[in-house]
This record gives structure tokens, sequence and C-alpha cells, in this order.
């Protein structure tokens, strides 16, 4: 079954003005109208609110879109997340989507102020100390915010955050964490004397885990920023798209998500792996639409997520095409996780700008200008050594850099590859797991190596990462259908009748 959309639909979505003169003069080929339009399409406004699409599973086995705050969207259903121990019931209907209750007024103020963006996210790993902090803000002033944490059931410690000067960001740095599970929240008083916590936010602490490739102790890396650059440094990067909020498609969001560029031996495109909830809406039943796809974005000379094109080392890349496997279409989270694995693909002509390689301006193809890393669609080792896994990521949390846990590759399932102690949060998803990584003589790794699944999934409660497996999977299939998928007047294509899954639960 096919999708096609024509080039004048896209125009339709993305707007109609070009991109500014000056930067288009900057590539020696013109960008192409309708990329130009996606790119502009992505302004500062719009990248700083993008939602990680970041999937995750109860212990109902019911899906949930988890936001940056924590919040959890139910996906697919109606049915509220599952709240915990003595905390406030959160509201999905507060100010800033971060959950939270009310208490006590002031006139005829009963709002609570808005809490968002709160680092550390869920799932997050941290060492003995780290910085808490979220956005919290109120029509009439936030008068004070708590960080209020503890590990495990035990008793919840409040410590006074304190504003930034440039912003409404609350912060305070605590240290003196022990290994294990904690959580933290926010209670947050505005100068109504109106009282409002966020959700809990549960996240590990692993004192021993170490920066560099080995991890700690078992070898186990978390979360970790990636320093060792290599071929997955600038063959990975971030994915922005949106996608419809409601089934007539009436309201849209902005989404974000990882990718890397896999060796295709092609000529005339370039071809990206993501996970198809990065591709497709499986809820609403749509394609994503203003596609753009930074590689390398940890290079970005600015201070944090780029707002600028000509910030990033390798620019920005527009797909003229998407590919998913119609199982992943025609049902929902979690009932298709095992098809959740998709193809972007990307025109070698008038789909970039600001692509440089060495300083030099590049005109042509996206796995030129950033490398590319094979796939392997045979099944990998799980056991003895060479099980060690990497998996990578561009996690919210930890903007602009580049994230990756690793340690042995288990099943969860017979449909998903597992990563359990796995900590990278929302942003990864799409994100390459490579086996085995390559390593230097001093036994760091190099960046290289074949890559065998991409982040999927996790769970509400506990930390891990799942995968899908891309050996008998009609995954290759779909991948030779996006090399000869057709360019520009095709916006996605669902499996094709010769790519009927080898695999259906």
């Amino acid at each position: 079954m096919k999708h096609v959309f024509t080039r004048a639909c896209i125009a339709a979505v993305v707007g109609a003005s070009l991109l500014a003169s000056a930067a288009m003069a900057q590539s020696p080929r013109p960008i192409a109208p309708d990329k130009a339009r996606v790119i502009e399409f992505w302004t500062k406004e719009r990248r700083a609110a993008a939602i990680p699409r970041d999937l995750v599973i109860d212990e109902r086995g019911l899906g949930y879109l988890r936001h940056r705050s924590g919040f959890l969207q139910p996906h697919g259903h109606d049915t509220p997340a599952v709240t915990r121990g003595s905390d406030p019931t959160p509201s999905p209907f507060a100010k800033g989507g971060g959950g939270g209750s009310g208490s006590g007024t002031s006139g005829g103020d009963t709002t609570p102020p808005s809490i968002a963006d709160m680092v550390p996210s869920a799932s997050a790993a941290i060492g003995s100390s780290a910085t808490f902090s979220a956005t919290v803000t109120d029509d009439s002033g936030v008068k004070s915010v708590n960080i209020l944490v503890r590990k495990g059931t035990s008793r919840e410690q409040s410590f006074s955050a304190t504003k930034s000067a440039s912003d409404d960001t609350w912060s305070v740095d605590l240290q003196g964490f022990s290994d294990g599970a904690w959580s933290w929240r926010i209670k947050a008083t505005d100068n109504a004397r109106v009282t409002g916590y966020s959700e809990s936010v549960a996240f590990t602490v692993n004192t021993s885990s170490a920066t560099g490739g080995g991890g700690g102790t078992d070898g186990v890396v978390e979360n970790d920023p990636w320093s060792f650059g290599g071929p997955v440094q600038t063959a990975a990067g971030r994915i922005y798209f949106y996608m419809p909020a409601n089934p007539k498609g009436t309201r849209w969001s902005g989404y974000v998500c990882s990718g890397t560029v896999a060796t295709d031996r092609t000529s005339g495109r370039s071809v990206i792996i993501t996970a198809a909830h990065c591709v497709y809406d499986d809820v609403n039943k749509a394609f994503a639409t203003n596609v753009m796809f930074i590689p390398n974005q940890a290079g970005t000379s600015a201070q944090g997520t780029d707002r600028d094109c000509a910030n990033d080392p390798i620019g920005c890349w527009v797909p003229s095409a998407g590919v998913v496997d119609q199982n992943w279409t025609t049902r929902t989270f979690p009932d298709n996780i095992p098809w959740d694995y998709a193809f972007y693909v990307v025109s070698d002509s008038g789909a970039h700008i600001n692509a440089t390689t060495n300083g030099e301006i590049v005109d042509g193809a996206l796995d030129a200008a950033a490398g590319s890393m094979s796939i392997q669609f045979d099944a990998p080792v799980t056991t003895g050594t060479g099980a060690f896994t990497h998996a990578l990521g561009y996690s919210y949390s930890d903007d602009p850099n580049f994230m990756y846990c690793a340690q042995d590759l288990s099943t969860q399932g017979q449909w998903n590859w597992w990563l359990g102690s796995c900590g990278l949060s929302g942003g990864a998803s799409g994100g390459p797991w490579v086996q085995p990584m390559g390593t230097n003589d001093s036994g760091a790794p190099t960046g290289d190596g074949p890559i065998i699944s991409v982040n999927s999934w996790g769970y509400t409660t506990s930390p891990g990462m799942a995968g899908p497996k891309l050996s008998g999977t009609s995954a290759q299939c779909l991948f030779t259908a996006a090399k000869s998928a057709a360019r520009d007047t095709v916006l996605a294509v669902s499996n094709p009748s010769n790519c009927a899954s080898s695999t259906s639960p």
C-alpha cells in the first residue's frame, strides 16, 4: 500500500516564503524552494517548543508519550497515567503541561505556577552530585520554588531553589547522592500564595559510572556524553518534524528524534535510519511533515540547541521521502513495537544549506558530507564479550551533547533487543545501536561499527531501552525500498507489497 503526497501538498503545509538570499548564496547550488521553506519553518521558537517523541509503556501495558517535564500523555487511549505514593494527583491541564495541583487562594487566583523542563528528566542517570532545575512561571510572579528529593520510599528532603538572573529557570546544586533509585518533584508558590506540585520524576544514581568507554566496575554505561568522535559522531544527528495533535489534523505539534546516515551504495540519494514513530504518527494516522535533519549537532558553535543552520558543522538537510512498515501504520503503540524502524530519503541535490567539510562548502550528497555507517541485518551477538552494545542519541535533557549508554545486549520478549540499564532520555529515539563498536590500541571506542537496531521505547517506572530487531523482519526490504523510492514527488511510502514482514506477532 502506498501513500503519495504531491509537492504541492507539501508546499501547502510548510508555507510560501523562501530563505533570505544571503543564506541561499552560501551554497554552490541553490537549495530547492520546497526544502528552503522547511528550513525556514523551523524558527527559534518552533525548535525550542519541539517535544522529544519519547514512547514509554507502564506496568499495565499502556503506551504514553513522555514530555520533557516527565508528564505522561496517553498514546492511543484516554487512561491517565498512574500516580504513586502521597504525591498530589497531577492535572494534565496545568499550565505548561507539567502537571501539578494547586492549594491556597488569594482573590480570584486559583491557578498554580507552571512547571516545565525539569532536569534531570525521567529515567536520567546522575553521579554523586547534580544540578536540579526547571522553568517556573506564573502571571502573578513566582514567590518560591523548592526541590523535593527522596530515595526510594524514604522521606522527602526539601531544598530551596534560586531563580536565574536572565530567565525563569530555578535551580539548586545538590551533592551526596548514593547509588540506587531516586525521585524528585517541585513545589512552587506564586505571589498570590497558590501552591502547585509537579509530577514526581524518577532518576537513578550511579556513583561509579565513568565518563570513558568502560563505564563503571561492570563495564555498564548508563548515560554519558559521547567524547570519542569517529563516524557515528558525524553520521548521527537530530531530526525535527511535525505531526498532528488530533485525528482531523487541524492542530500540529513539533517533535525531535535522532537518526543516522546509513551506507546505501546508491547514487542520487542518501538514506537515514531512525525509528518508525519518528516518521509516522500511528495514533492520528499521518506521516511527519517539515522534516529536517541536522548531523553532528553536538558540534554546534552555539551554546545549546542550534537556532541557525550556519552554526552546525554539516548544515541542515531536508528529506524528500520516508519509508515505514505497513504494520506500524495500521496498529497503535505498543502493539506495533516489532516494526519501530524506518528510513528517510535525502536527495543529493537541492536538499541542504550551509553544509561544509573541512571548512569547504559541500554541493552534493549527505553521506559524502557526514559519512555513513553500515546496517547489519544478521542477528547480533547476545552472549560473551561480543554482546557489548552501544546505543547513542541526542537526549533532550543533555542538550547539546550527543549521549550514549553501553552494556551487554539481551532480549525483551520475542520482538525486541534490550539494554536494561540504559538511561538515555527523550530525543534519543531513533538513534543507532552499534555492535561491535570498534576500539583503538588503548581500548577506547572509535565510533565505528555496524548498526544493529535503533532506540525505540522504555518503561515508565524503570530504566532501560528497547530496540526493534532488524534481523528476520521486513527491515532489510524496507531499506531496499528506501534506496529506490521516488524523490521529491513522494512524501512517504508505507510497506510496499514486496516487503511483507517475515515475522508477525
